[in-house]
C-alpha cells in the first residue's frame, strides 16, 4: 500500500472501519454492567490488534494516555505492520464510557487516520470547543466572543428566532455559568452525560438531530477527534487547550506537558483546520444506539453493527451495516 498523491489510500477508508467494528463488538459484550474500565480495556485491546494488521507506518498522537501511564495505544506508540504509508492516527476506542457501563445512549468505537502531521498532537488535558454545521458565513463562532453574540448570528443566518436554536452542553457543573448564558439569550439546551464526539457531529444535520451549536469544555482528544470528523462533513470549529482544575487553578505540569509534546502556546486558538489538517478519514461504530448510529446486535452467534466512515479529501460519507457470523467475531471480547 503506498500513498497516493494528495492524499492517503482510498483502501484505508474501509479498512479502518474493521478496527472500530472489532472494538465497539468487545465493548458492547460488558454494556449495562456498570464496569467502565473492562470496557474500555475490552475495546483497546481489541482496536490495538485490529489496528496490527493494517499495512500502515502508524504514530498514535491521540491515544489512552502517554507511554508511563497506558499499556495500550498511548501517545507516541507505532502501530501497524510496519509497511505502508506513513499516518498519525487518534482513537477513542470507546468514546463514553461510564454510558456504555450504564447502556445509556450514543457510546462509540472511533478512529480518525491522517497522513503524518495531519492531527493536533494534543494532550489529556480540557480543551474549550465550539461548533457549529456547514452552510454558514465563515468566521460566525470565535472562542473569545460572547455566547449571546454567536447564539443571535447564528440564528440571523439560519432564518430563525434565538429561541429555536438548541446547543449541545456537558452536564457539567463547570458550565453552570454557560447554561445560564445560553439559557439568558433564549436558546435551547440539550444537556449530555458524556460523549462530546457525538454532540459536535449531531451539528452537522440540526434537521434530524436537533442540535444546532456545541458548546463547553471537554477533553482534548476527543476535540481533535471531532474535528476530523468536521473536516470530513463540514462545518466550522475552534478549540482552545484549557489546563485548569474544576477550581480554574492552572496545573503547570499540564503546561509543561504540552510544551513538551510540540505546543509552546498552551493559550493558541485552534481552527477545525488547525486540529486535523490535509487529508483524513474517519469511522466511528455504535456500541449504544443513539441518534447518530445503531448499537451492536448480538443474535446468538451473529453480531450486528452499524459504522460511518467518512473522507475529507472525497466529502464522501458511508453508513455501513455489517453482519459478522461466529468465525469472525470470534475473540472479539
Amino acid at each position: 500500500m503506498a500513498i497516493v498523491k494528495g492524499g492517503l489510500d482510498r483502501v484505508l477508508v474501509l479498512e479502518i472501519t474493521r478496527v472500530t467494528e472489532a472494538a465497539a463488538i468487545a465493548a458492547a459484550r460488558l454494556r449495562g454492567q456498570g464496569n467502565n474500565k473492562g470496557a474500555d480495556k475490552a475495546a483497546v485491546d481489541a482496536m490495538r490488534r485490529e489496528l496490527g494488521k493494517l499495512a500502515i507506518r502508524g504514530k498514535v498522537v491521540i491515544g489512552e494516555g502517554e507511554m508511563d501511564e497506558a499499556p495500550m495505544l498511548y501517545i507516541g506508540e507505532e502501530v501497524g505492520t510496519g509497511e505502508g504509508p506513513r499516518v498519525d492516527i487518534a482513537v477513542d476506542p470507546l468514546e463514553g464510557t461510564t454510558i456504555c457501563a450504564k447502556d445509556m445512549p450514543n457510546a462509540l468505537a472511533v478512529i480518525a487516520i491522517s497522513e503524518a502531521g495531519g492531527l493536533l498532537n494534543a494532550p489529556d488535558m480540557y480543551m474549550d470547543k465550539i461548533a457549529i454545521g456547514p452552510g454558514y458565513p465563515e468566521g460566525i463562532i470565535d472562542l473569545d466572543r460572547p455566547v449571546q453574540d454567536i447564539l443571535s448570528d447564528l440564528a440571523k443566518a439560519k432564518g430563525c428566532p434565538v429561541r429555536e436554536i438548541t446547543a449541545c452542553i456537558l452536564d457539567r457543573p463547570r458550565h453552570q455559568e454557560l447554561i445560564e448564558a445560553v439559557r439568558k439569550a433564549g436558546a435551547g439546551i440539550r444537556l449530555i452525560p458524556d460523549g462530546d464526539i457525538a454532540g459536535v457531529i449531531w451539528t452537522t444535520d440540526p434537521t434530524q438531530t436537533g442540535i444546532d451549536i456545541y458548546l463547553g469544555s471537554g477533553g482534548a482528544p476527543e476535540g481533535v477527534l471531532a474535528a476530523a470528523a468536521l473536516r470530513c462533513i463540514g462545518g466550522q470549529m475552534q478549540g482552545r487547550l484549557s489546563p485548569e482544575r474544576h477550581d480554574s487553578k492552572e496545573r503547570p505540569e499540564l503546561i509543561a506537558r504540552a510544551a513538551k509534546m510540540g505546543i509552546p502556546d498552551i493559550r493558541r486558538k485552534y481552527s477545525m483546520a488547525d486540529m486535523a489538517a490535509d487529508d483524513v478519514i474517519f469511522s466511528a461504530t455504535g456500541v449504544t444506539s443513539g441518534s447518530l448510529l445503531e448499537g451492536v446486535r448480538f443474535h446468538g452467534d451473529f453480531a450486528e453493527t452499524e459504522t460511518v466512515v467518512m473522507r475529507s479529501k472525497t466529502g464522501t460519507v458511508r453508513r455501513i451495516k455489517t453482519t459478522f457470523r461466529d468465525l469472525d467475531i470470534k475473540g472479539w471480547g
